[in-house]
């Protein structure tokens, strides 16, 4: 099955992901999509009932450190190199209206 994302579909998706693209760009963009989209289809094709899960391509042990509780950051020490202070935090503009 050859998917094919026409020029109407391709400013809908960029619109929707808030990208602006020039004319240039729109025919590359429907070319590269219809491709995802085939690469999509030869995957659902594939007998994937008896494939676990997985959050990694290859197994990873000991990919994250114990959560453990220890001492935090003395606030001095963060506040030290700050542009501003307040009320012993961290003080940031506020946003213009």
């Amino acid at each position: 099955m050859r998917a094919v994302i026409d020029r109407d579909e391709v400013l809908h998706v960029a619109r929707l992901a808030r990208l602006q693209l020039s004319e240039d760009e729109v025919e590359p963009m429907a070319r590269e999509l219809s491709a995802v989209l085939d690469h999509i289809a030869t995957i659902a094709q594939l007998d994937l009932d008896d494939v676990l899960p997985t959050t990694h391509v290859v197994e990873v042990s000991d990919g994250l450190r114990a959560d453990e509780p220890r001492d935090s950051l003395p606030r001095e020490v963060a506040l030290a190199q700050a542009p501003a202070v307040s009320n012993d935090g961290f003080s940031v503009p506020s946003p213009q209206a």
